[in-house]
C-alpha cells in the first residue's frame, strides 16, 4: 500500500524559513522520482520541485533560488527547504510519486506566511 506523509508546515513570518518532510512507502523502489506540489485557495496545483532517484533536482521559476528539494533514500524521505518565504508561498504543500501510471499523494501540510 502506497503511503506518503508530509510534515513540517506551520505559520512563519515573511522572510522566514521552513523545512518540509515527506516519508513515503509502498512504491516499487526507494529511488523513484519524487515531487513537491502546492495549491493555494482558488489556484491550480503547481509543481514546485522535482528530484530524480539519483538526486538531480529542478525547481519552479517561482521558487528558484529560495527552495531546495533533497532526499535521503535510506530513510524514504524527501525534503523541501524553503527560505525567504513570502505571503505568496502560502498554500497546502503535497508530496507526490508514481506507481506505474497512478499518481499518489500525501494528505498535505499547510504553510502560512504572514506577519
Amino acid at each position: 500500500q502506497v503511503q506518503l506523509v508530509e510534515s513540517g508546515g506551520g505559520l512563519v513570518q515573511p522572510g522566514g524559513s521552513l523545512r518540509l518532510s515527506c516519508v513515503y512507502s509502498g512504491f516499487t523502489s526507494k529511488n523513484l522520482r519524487m515531487n513537491w506540489y502546492r495549491q493555494a485557495p482558488g489556484k491550480e496545483r503547481e509543481l514546485v520541485a522535482t528530484i530524480s532517484g539519483t538526486g538531480v533536482s529542478k525547481t519552479a521559476n517561482s521558487v528558484k533560488g529560495r527552495f531546495t528539494i533533497s532526499r535521503d533514500n535510506a530513510k524514504n524521505t524527501v525534503y523541501l527547504e524553503m527560505n525567504r518565504l513570502t505571503p505568496e508561498d502560502t498554500a497546502i504543500y503535497f508530496c507526490n510519486g508514481y506507481l506505474g501510471m497512478d499518481a499518489y499523494w500525501g494528505q498535505g501540510t499547510q504553510v502560512t506566511v504572514s506577519s
